[in-house]
């Protein structure tokens, strides 16, 4: 599942590590994947369906349809710009560094990022080597 370490690399810099409580986090919850777009072209519905992502004050996981983890990682974030900034450290599956770009408009987040070595993007729409992917917070959030 090759967009799934991209979108679990993007969800990652949705949090910063100085932000600790949910008024500081507001993105701190559980996502249901709805759309993804990778190298300018649209992820196919099927492969996304039924993945999660879910956020805390410091650390993002993805889990796929069957809530089988699939990646993690750590996150900055700087909200002083528009969109906000990421930077991402994956810890799983392997170490990478990942820049990117995050708007929330209501329960909807909007993450966008490229892949190592490739410039941050600056729209949420992707060129080569640049990932992006629609998230949708549920409203109850579930414990594991």
């Amino acid at each position: 599942m090759k967009w799934a370490l991209s979108l679990t690399v993007m969800t990652a810099a949705i949090l910063t590590a100085a932000d600790r409580d949910e008024k500081k986090a507001p993105l701190m919850g559980v996502y249901d994947i709805v759309s993804g777009e990778m190298d300018g072209k649209p992820i196919p519905a099927e492969e996304i369906r039924g993945s999660k992502t879910t956020i805390t004050a410091d650390a993002i996981t993805s889990t796929d349809k069957d809530r089988k983890e699939f990646f993690a990682c750590s996150y900055k974030l700087d909200t002083k710009t528009k969109p906000w900034v990421i930077s991402m450290v994956s810890t799983s599956p392997k170490k990478e560094k990942s820049e990117g770009i995050v708007q929330l408009d209501g329960e909807t987040l909007k993450l966008c990022y490229a892949m190592p070595g490739v410039q941050r993007p600056t729209t949420f729409s992707t060129k080569k080597g640049q990932h992006c992917f629609v998230l949708k917070r549920v409203k109850e959030l579930k414990s594991k």
